[in-house]
């Protein structure tokens, strides 16, 4: 890999329509596994009511003001980074916005696989979920003051994980996984090193949205006393990386060699 796959929120001319909502797709054409990201922003005392889809998976992802979502039966506060993740086109919901607002809509399209697979077993949809209220978790490949939180699990929403990792002063080092394609949404007052497959780092603040591809080493870390503060959205690149069944005795990394 030679380049970096980033769009710098500063560098997004936002243009709000008359609702006071602005859209813009990033990084398009960076991953070819059918994945559309927009970074959206609504201006404060704005709504906006999204566009519903029938058979693609969308998840929100609320990264700085607050605001409420709404449907036909619930309301959501949003005053941290946050979760959405509609029920397709079964009930229409609104986006209001208390402050200005930016957050992250990706549209995931799915397959017949992604369909089974999300027919035997997903999370219950509407899904909303604020990041501290996430599982926390601990991996050998961050430091050790580094928290993480688990926000959406390997077989509950398809081929999508999602979690968020938060620290001062450093972050997250890790080798490559070639099974998944990962973004990363940084969010706050962030400053980090984004380094990808060696590369000399670039730096990564609050609103930026980047792309690891699958299978490059990759590191996000913060200098002493910046802050590390971002989203990471992985996807399983081949359905069949996702959820194998093993014979007696075999071992998954010989299966995913062929």
């Amino acid at each position: 890999m030679k380049d970096y796959y980033i769009v710098r929120n500063e560098d997004i001319d936002v243009e709000y329509d008359v609702d006071g909502f602005y859209m813009e797709e990033v990084l398009a054409g960076s991953y070819d596994g059918g994945i559309r990201n927009y970074k959206c922003f609504l201006k404060a005392n704005s709504e906006t009511r999204p566009q519903l889809y029938q058979n693609e998976t969308v998840v929100y992802i609320f990264g700085k003001g607050r605001g409420y979502v709404t449907n036909s039966q619930e309301a959501h506060n949003i005053t941290e980074l946050s979760f959405y993740v509609p029920d397709f086109d079964h009930d229409s919901f609104t986006i209001h916005a208390t402050d200005d607002m930016e957050f992250i809509m990706s549209v995931v399209e799915m397959n017949q696989w992604d369909r089974e697979k999300f027919e035997h077993s997903h999370i219950h949809l509407p899904f909303f979920r604020k990041y501290t209220d996430g599982q926390i978790y601990d991996q050998d490949c961050k430091g050790m003051n580094t928290t993480s939180w688990l926000i959406i699990g390997a077989g509950q929403l398809g081929r999508v994980l999602m979690g968020v990792v938060r620290a001062v002063g450093e972050g997250t080092d890790e080798k490559g996984h070639p099974a998944v394609a990962q973004w990363n949404y940084s969010v706050g007052k962030s400053e980090f090193n984004l380094s990808i497959d060696h590369q000399a780092p670039i730096v990564q603040k609050g609103g930026d949205f980047s792309f690891v591809p699958a299978g490059p080493d990759h590191s996000l870390v913060a200098d002493s006393g910046n802050e590390v503060f971002y989203v990471w959205y992985e996807h399983y690149t081949r359905e069949r990386d996702f959820m194998i069944t093993l014979a007696k005795d075999e071992k998954l990394i010989d299966v995913l060699k062929h």
